[in-house]
């Protein structure tokens, strides 16, 4: 039985792993500011952590929230952006101080103050598993002008090349996801034909479900570095 733990679980694509990624015996602890779902009706131990990741402290919050428990996997999926990204009215230079900090410390920061957070749980693991969710904004070569969302998914991506030279000795495997546009607004338990249906084009949330749950499936033997899953909409 797997103990793993989820970011920004509440809503989006990180609800869809709450539901998606863990089998009937499995614990999850989910961290987010609102309450995500925590029924255990499929078999399923779920632990909610409220944690505020733009919060310099919450790394260590997380952590005693969790105690010694053995961590077998850590999903770090967080995604903020600015406030006008991904429409024209976005402009660099209306972009304020604390707005860029707050992308940056949520995407990029957070996860390293998380994950280094958690090494003495992900190391009592014979094969732990570090996911991060990236994006296809963190490539080269990406059109989109957005400044701070994009240099924290190339950030990102950054992270997880070194995590994973790190983490070496200890066989802890680590993988970053860039994914493109997402149908978040469908939910999971709505099935992936509503979401193609209301978002073609769009990555429904339950093929990146998937892929983390191959990703999981693994053994010790084998790290996969990265995986690009743009939407067929997206323009890359």
């Amino acid at each position: 039985m797997k103990n793993m733990l989820i970011t920004g679980a509440s809503r989006g694509l990180g609800a869809a792993f709450n539901q998606g990624i863990a089998d009937a015996g499995d614990s999850l602890w989910l961290v987010s500011r609102g309450e995500p779902f925590t029924s255990a009706a499929d078999g399923i131990h779920r632990h909610w952590i409220a944690a505020d990741l733009s919060d310099l402290n919450a790394a260590q919050h997380i952590r005693q929230a969790l105690g010694e428990t053995r961590l077998d996997a850590l999903v770090y999926n967080a995604g903020i952006w600015e406030t006008s990204a991904f429409s024209s009215r976005y402009d660099l230079t209306r972009v304020s101080i604390e707005e860029t900090v707050r992308v940056l410390t949520v995407n990029l920061t957070s996860a390293i103050t998380t994950i280094s957070a958690l090494l003495p749980n992900l190391r009592q693991s014979a094969n732990a598993k570090i996911i991060l969710i990236g994006s296809i904004n963190g490539l080269e070569n990406n059109p989109s002008p957005e400044v701070a969302y994009g240099a924290s998914k190339f950030g990102l991506r950054g992270v997880a090349h070194s995590l994973r030279e790190h983490l070496r000795q200890d066989s802890i495997s680590v993988t970053c996801i860039n994914p493109g546009t997402i149908s978040t607004e469908v939910p999971y338990e709505a099935g992936v034909e509503a979401a193609l249906r209301q978002a073609p084009g769009a990555i429904p949330v339950h093929d990146l479900v998937q892929v983390v749950r191959c990703v999981l499936s693994l053994s010790a033997g084998s790290s996969i570095k990265e995986i690009d899953i743009p939407g067929m909409a997206d323009a890359i």
